[in-house]
């Protein structure tokens, strides 16, 4: 079947089916519009998300470097102190905290650090090395710092794109397929009706002048009675006491 044939088995072509397609084209349209505006939006985001993540991988890389070149002079200078660390509380002194941040309508996970205010281990490194381990946990400190930003950052990175993916498949979706799709229902219909207007002109047109024919036809028999019997008389037809017709 050809495409005339299989939308009008689907729509019927009548002036109540174009008022529902005008609609759903003003709709589409609307939310073509929508979907692209939030498009942008995480299009800009998700590149403030690429430059971030790629200024905190730079410092990542270099704090990292740094901590454990903290952390092998600690231990050069107070010992192996990883027995004692073990040893002790494990209480963590820092903790996440997991929050949502709305960004065009996508829920976006955001990771915060906070402290407990638990104390770490103070008695380490009193006999020699405290200072190179107190640098050595400072060190630590701004490196879990940057990887929690990190890890962040990654995580809304990864949403941001599944989200962009999602809404670049509707805008395609609604750009290609479906608003097309009502353009040619809609000139579909509209040709129907034209061509049944088209139609119904004709038709009108005919009957109006086979009634015109039959109305000349039947007054000339008329005439045509009258005149050729002698005994009807013309005149009869006509009031008498009419005063503009005159016997």
């Amino acid at each position: 079947k050809n495409l005339h044939d299989k939308m009008a088995e689907q729509v019927p072509p009548t002036r109540m089916a174009l008022q529902v397609y005008k609609a759903k084209k003003t709709g589409a349209k609307k939310g073509y519009d929508l979907l692209k505006k939030k498009a942008d939006a995480l299009k800009a985001r998700f590149r403030d998300f690429a430059k971030e993540i790629y200024k905190t991988k730079g410092s990542m890389s270099e704090s990292c470097s740094t901590a454990f070149f903290s952390l092998t002079a600690a231990q050069y200078a107070a010992g192996e102190f990883k027995t004692k660390v073990l040893e002790g509380n494990f209480t963590a002194s820092v903790r996440i905290t997991g929050q949502t941040d709305n960004i065009a309508g996508v829920k976006i996970p955001v990771f915060r650090q906070f402290d407990t205010g638990h104390e770490p281990l103070d008695n380490i490194g009193l006999a020699k090395g405290g200072r190179k381990i107190n640098e050595c946990r400072e060190k630590f400190s701004t490196l879990l710092t940057i990887l929690i930003k990190l890890a962040s950052l990654q995580t809304s990175f990864i949403t941001m794109d599944e989200a962009l993916k999602v809404t670049n498949r509707r805008v395609n979706a609604l750009e290609n397929v479906t608003i097309p799709r009502i353009e040619k229902t809609l000139a579909y219909i509209t040709s129907e009706l034209d061509e049944l207007e088209r139609e119904d002109f004709t038709r009108l047109k005919k009957v109006k002048d086979q009634n015109s024919k039959r109305a000349t036809a039947q007054r000339q028999a008329m005439l045509d009675q009258q005149y050729s019997s002698p005994q009807t008389d013309i005149m009869a037809q006509y009031d008498g006491t009419d005063e503009d017709v005159l016997m």
